[in-house]
């Protein structure tokens, strides 16, 4: 029913696109056929800041953070447009089947199928989670795992981290970023034993919705290294330009 919530949604509340910000115009879950279409010519590509920080993972964006895909996510985060979680989970989902198969085949795939993967969404801090009406993330990340799942991919979901309260970032140099994101994130101690147990064997990739500078996703990775947990790749939905080398 959920699916057919969010078509009835479209077609009777007014609301804008989500990828053009046009109003009065045919829309399917949030985005119009102009932006449907822009979103789904875009490709997967390796990406990486400049300068990269220390343990950050292989990371591949499906594009940059512009133009419909930017509008897409301000929509979904910042707007309240929980709809999109669908279509914007779907085209992370072709994410991770990128950044599965352009790591160094450890773990083998099986014989006539794909990896198994383990899927570790960035946690988004209370404070966030309260403003946004849930976590984000982790709603992205079951819809990408659904998707990765009904194309005949061993795909499972772990969330064995916590955000921690930090100062806005805005206020803080590009030292001071770096410095809050090492301390940003704690492993929940509970779950470390059922969390090495899912990644034996797997394919362990980080989704988070951006990367700028690449200090969160380098935190996430050291905190689980520090669990025992190797992370293979990370898998964003937009890369930031100006520090993205394509």
């Amino acid at each position: 029913m959920t699916g057919v919530w969010a078509d009835l949604a479209d077609l009777v509340l007014p609301a804008e696109c989500a990828g053009c910000r046009v109003g009065r115009t045919a829309l399917r879950h949030g985005v119009c056929v102009r932006c449907v279409t822009a979103l789904q010519l875009l490709r997967p590509t390796p990406v990486r800041p400049t300068p990269a920080p220390p343990g950050l993972p292989d990371c591949v964006a499906l594009g940059g953070y512009q133009g419909e895909l930017r509008e897409a996510l301000l929509s979904y985060k910042e707007r309240g447009r929980h709809s999109l979680a669908r279509p914007l989970g779907r085209l992370l989902a072709e994410v991770v089947a990128e950044a599965a198969g352009v790591i160094d085949p450890v773990p083998p795939a099986p014989p006539g199928g794909p990896r198994p993967v383990l899927l570790i969404p960035v946690p988004s801090t209370a404070t966030a989670i309260r403003a946004r009406h849930g976590d984000h993330l982790r709603r992205l990340a079951r819809h990408t795992a659904h998707r990765l799942r009904a194309s005949g991919w061993p795909v499972t979901t772990a969330s064995p981290l916590r955000a921690l309260p930090r100062p806005d970032s805005a206020t803080l140099d590009s030292a001071g970023r770096a410095a809050a994101a090492g301390a940003a994130f704690t492993l929940r101690e509970r779950r470390l034993l059922a969390l090495r147990r899912a990644a034996t064997g797997r394919v362990v990739i980080v989704l988070d919705d951006i990367v700028t500078t690449g200090v969160t996703i380098a935190a996430v990775t050291g905190v689980l290294r520090s669990a025992g947990v190797r992370v293979n790749a990370a898998a964003v939905l937009a890369a930031t330009i100006r520090r993205a080398q394509w």
